[in-house]
């Protein structure tokens, strides 16, 4: 706990600076570094014998979040197109069993979709209208969300959630979530994002909430079917950078879909 406390105490400043004054392009760069470093926690925990190949998709699909900056759809479906092609060919000439083809090609393409593309939509928010509050907002729910699930889960937890996915997790703590999300969400508000519809607000709390928890228990699954505990080393006193992002992942596309409703009620004055 100690450790992890160090880390937040130095890694959150920098993220909140990043954030705040960051250009856009800065913050895309950044995604994409944590879709590289996603990309790789992934594909060692699902397929440790490709290291090359993993870090070679890796490399690549790392680039895809700078095309949702410019919105270059066509640029994006192209580049997996053709990582697609790519993955294919190699797994087609260099296979060890071919009855585990099929399972790698799976794993290689899914995780393109899983890491780099669910981050993409922090980058659409990000360069949108009112960009770094979308962003905060969201790290609020999230962060709001985990902490009063782990400590509501600690003091009333009684009635597992999924114990053969997540044993320790409760349903009274994912309530709790939900709750400290709502919290979280409404005190970003009415410090700063005024903005921000209370209904939207509410709503938007709730389900990025539910999706950042269903993120967490899919990633929680990812590791249990590869038999690990952390998805990686890489944060000291957290696990690795999936294990950061679980939540996020989930969560960015519910953000990005309110930061869509918003525009819309601003611009037909809803």
């Amino acid at each position: 706990m100690k450790l992890r406390i160090i880390t937040a105490i130095i890694a959150l400043p920098l993220l909140i600076l990043l954030i705040a004054k960051g250009s856009v392009l800065l913050f895309t760069l950044f995604i994409c570094l944590l879709s590289f470093l996603g990309l790789i926690e992934y594909y060692q925990m699902a397929l440790p014998e490709r290291r090359a190949m993993s870090y070679l998709i890796a490399a690549a699909g790392g680039i895809l979040p700078y095309f949702f900056m410019n919105r270059r759809w066509d640029i994006l479906v192209i580049s997996i197109t053709f990582l697609t092609l790519v993955i294919s060919t190699v797994l087609l000439f260099n296979f060890k069993d071919i009855k585990q083809v099929a399972a790698e090609a799976g794993i290689f393409v899914f995780g393109l979709i899983y890491i780099p593309l669910l981050l993409g939509y922090l980058v659409l928010c990000r360069a949108g209208s009112y960009g770094a509050y979308w962003i905060f907002l969201m790290l609020c729910i999230v962060m709001s969300g985990d902490s009063a699930a782990y400590f509501i889960g600690c003091k009333f937890g009684k009635h597992k959630l999924y114990p053969v996915v997540s044993p320790n997790k409760s349903i009274e703590g994912a309530i709790g979530g939900l709750v400290g999300s709502l919290a979280g969400a409404f005190i970003f508000r009415m410090l700063f994002f005024p903005e921000l519809p209370v209904l939207l607000c509410g709503a938007t709390a709730v389900v990025a909430g539910a999706f950042g928890q269903i993120g967490d228990l899919f990633e929680s699954l990812i590791k249990r079917s590869c038999g690990v505990k952390d998805s990686g080393k890489i944060v000291p006193g957290h696990g690795g950078i999936l294990d950061r992002l679980d939540s996020i992942l989930f969560a960015a596309p519910v953000i990005w879909l309110a930061s869509v409703i918003l525009y819309f009620m601003v611009h037909n004055g809803v």
